[in-house]
């Protein structure tokens, strides 16, 4: 299991990331560009030493990133979607797919994935937090094909 975050902006979401993927044994694809400097320090400090326990892969175009990770399946998570994380069925080579966040993917991007779910929540508000969307997606794709570890 991957998570990829397309062209995040916040370093601290992506230390935040990094640090789930250390804890929960999933590799992390980073898609360029990056909205803040790799050597930002902020990302270190989220991560912690954690980020010496978790996969890296960065990717300077999102044609690179799948050619890299070609063929398996890309799921989008997006609040456009109308099928719910719970009632999809993930195995457990798939790349779960995070775009930015002030703006997702765009429709291009979302147009190449095979399958796009969403996280559902009230209807009062927009979107999670990055790092939390990427949390409750890996937990229950693991749980899903289980591959939670220990």
């Amino acid at each position: 299991m991957r998570i990829a975050l397309f062209e995040p902006e916040i370093a601290g979401n992506v230390g935040a990331v990094l640090r789930l993927g250390a804890c929960m044994g999933a590799a992390v694809d980073l898609i360029e560009p990056l909205g803040f400097a790799w050597d930002d320090r902020r990302v270190r400090r989220t991560a912690m030493d954690y980020i010496d326990h978790v996969t890296i892969a960065r990717h300077a175009s999102f044609a690179a990133f799948q050619s890299a990770v070609a063929p398996r399946r890309l799921v989008l998570f997006t609040t456009k979607s109308a099928k719910s994380a719970y009632q999809f069925e993930f195995m457990a080579d798939d790349v779960l797919l995070f775009g930015k966040e002030s703006a997702g993917v765009p429709a291009a991007v979302a147009d190449m994935c095979r399958a796009k779910v969403r996280i559902p929540m009230r209807p009062q508000v927009r979107s999670m937090n990055l790092a939390t969307s990427a949390a409750i997606a890996l937990g229950e794709a693991l749980r899903q094909t289980g591959c939670l570890p220990g």
